[in-house]
């Protein structure tokens, strides 16, 4: 990491910042291009392991390429605002951010497990108590990402200590 200053080490912090974070982009292999989806998640920690689940339609891209490839690279990021320069010159402007990147492996999770991991997704915007419709369920696939590794960046507005 090049920014070492901004680099956040600590596991609860970074487990902090994928709880405020609301999408999750998930990067797949696909031929010559990455293949990169913009999705809704849930998360799951134990110990010092992070899971992440995510749903779809029956159908789509995403399913045939994780068949053919299930190594998966995701980012996530959050707590945006521009950082302001007193110089009226281009380029001295900035961002506030906090961010995490990573690796890891992705299923498709068993028609058992996937009421739990739709839970888990409900509980990341706030919607504890839930029921779901058996129709829905029929018709979605949930995934699993197991992460393999994760790195944090963050970095504070001015009116923030860190900066």
């Amino acid at each position: 990491m090049r920014r070492v200053d901004r680099e956040i080490v600590d596991f609860d912090e970074i487990v902090a910042i994928m709880r405020k974070c609301t999408v999750c982009r998930l990067a797949l292999f696909d031929s010559e291009y990455p293949y990169i989806l913009p999705l809704n998640f849930g998360m799951n920690v134990e110990g010092k392991k992070i899971t992440l689940y995510f749903h779809g339609s029956e159908n789509g891209k995403k399913y045939a390429l994780i068949k053919e490839n299930n190594k998966v690279g995701f980012e996530m990021d959050c707590s945006h605002s521009l950082i302001y320069s007193d110089k009226n010159k281009s380029c001295t402007w900035g961002m506030a951010y906090e961010s995490v990147i990573g690796q890891g492996i992705i299923e498709i999770l068993p028609e058992s497990e996937k009421e739990r991991a739709l839970s888990l997704l409900m509980a990341q915007f706030g919607q504890n108590e839930c029921s779901f419709d058996e129709n829905v369920l029929r018709r979605t696939k949930v995934m699993r990402l197991s992460v393999l590794s994760c790195t944090a960046k963050r970095r504070k507005a001015k009116s923030e200590k860190g900066d």
